[in-house]
């Protein structure tokens, strides 16, 4: 079972003091005069549960910090239950939060791919959006393997590793003031069947051999930062996204709000 960092512990007067800050400052913007309407909307598909709520739970208390800062608005759902035509209408960029290419109704897969084809809106995912084949008794998604250059989940690190991931295009928006190499600590390294390159355009990847401890569960050519150029949306998969400490990284917070803004036309 994954811990929580210190900063997420609710033991924590430091983060009971943020929690009481950041509402009161959305209130105080919501009744000031002048504010004006949000710059844009954001729809943010969040796994609920699991091993990875830590991260959820840092990822959305960094999103509203980001988005009070910057005059955009963030709302969360939990399921697909409300995504049609209508409902995605209203947002400009779809964060896909760890939760996972299954599961989805019929009616919001096809919401989804009008969506992304027809480029109505961005898209940002994290590591479990390419869990990608037979999980909890639902099929694969050909689409969505296809959306992630045509791969499939074969493996993981269950103990985790430490590695370095090499920025590969430093000129993207998404890349702009990231370090490279940047390192990634308790990672669990998804391996798929191939590598997406052939299909995508990668942004970053993973140094093997920088694994610390070492590990037989190896794929060779290992991208984890991507996003596929064949669809109007523009988009990006970013692969970590297991862990809470990853809010403390810069690296990852700075592509992270890089790619809120390149996706969403900003």
């Amino acid at each position: 079972m994954q811990r929580r960092s210190n900063i997420l512990s609710l033991r924590n007067p430091a983060m009971w003091l943020f929690l009481l800050l950041l509402v009161c400052s959305t209130v105080v913007r919501a009744a000031v005069p002048g504010q004006g309407t949000p710059k844009f909307r954001v729809v943010a598909l969040a796994e609920s549960g699991g091993i990875h709520q830590p991260f959820v739970d840092a990822a959305k208390l960094w999103l509203n910090k980001l988005a009070f800062e910057n005059n955009f608005a963030v709302d969360y759902i939990q399921n697909t239950d409300k995504i049609d035509d209508a409902f995605l209408s209203q947002y400009q960029l779809f964060i896909q939060l760890n939760y996972p290419p299954y599961n989805w109704t019929p009616t919001a897969q096809a919401a989804f791919i009008k969506y992304i084809e027809e480029g109505r809106g961005g898209w940002i995912g994290f590591h479990h959006a390419t869990l990608l084949g037979e999980f909890d008794g639902f099929k694969m998604w050909p689409w969505f393997s296809n959306f992630m250059g045509g791969i499939r989940f074969t493996n993981y690190i269950p103990t985790f590793a430490d590695g370095m991931v090499t920025v590969e295009d430093t000129t993207h928006p998404a890349m702009q003031g990231v370090k490279t190499p940047f390192p990634v600590s308790q990672e669990e390294w998804y391996t798929w069947d191939k590598s997406p390159r052939p299909n995508v355009h990668v942004l970053a990847s993973v140094d093997e051999k920088t694994y610390t401890p070492d590990t037989k569960i190896k794929m060779g050519d290992h991208p984890v930062i991507w996003t596929n150029e064949h669809y109007k949306a523009r988009n990006i998969y970013i692969f970590m996204g297991h862990h809470p400490d990853l809010f403390q990284n810069p690296a990852f917070t700075t592509i992270f709000r890089n790619s809120i803004f390149w996706a969403a036309h900003q």
